[in-house]
């Protein structure tokens, strides 16, 4: 299965769990019960979900201080999502372009979101993403992972 639909899938069941907060490991049973799913539970598809609901307040802390003139809890939830498993990706993630994972959740956003989500998400992962790099807390390894963003 491609990343893309890994992707896809964890961002439904972190959408599923924002609203039935269930446990993790009780969605993705569910989801197992078809064959077809049952394949698409993949590690990193368990590793990025379960860092998203962990990690939940850590990457919403990073977020909030990019919402200028913007309250949190106005901030649609499918983009709230997609910026949560970015910063998964940023931070837990060493074999992944930080490229990539702006592209996407900007694909993501464009597909799930409102219109202007791409963008309002390309905004947000750029402005957290700079502060990450200039924290040092971006460790990434492997092909192409030299990053061109300033």
């Amino acid at each position: 299965m491609s990343r893309r639909k890994e992707r896809e899938l964890v961002f439904k069941v972190l959408f599923a769990h924002e609203f039935n907060p269930i446990p993790l490991s009780e969605q993705l049973e569910f989801l197992a019960e078809d064959v077809e799913n049952k394949k698409r539970i993949t590690p990193y598809v368990r590793k990025l979900a379960s860092l998203c609901i962990e990690k939940k307040d850590e990457f919403d802390g990073r977020i909030k201080p990019k919402l200028i003139n913007w309250d949190f809890e106005r901030v649609a939830v499918v983009d709230r999502i997609l910026l949560r498993m970015a910063l998964a990706e940023f931070l837990y993630f060493e074999d992944i372009p930080p490229e990539v994972t702006i592209d996407e959740m900007i694909e993501l956003g464009k597909k799930y979101g409102a219109p202007k989500s791409g963008r309002f998400i390309n905004g947000i992962l750029d402005s957290i993403f700079k502060d990450l790099k200039a924290e040092k807390k971006i460790k990434k390894s492997g092909r192409g992972l030299i990053t061109k963003i300033k």
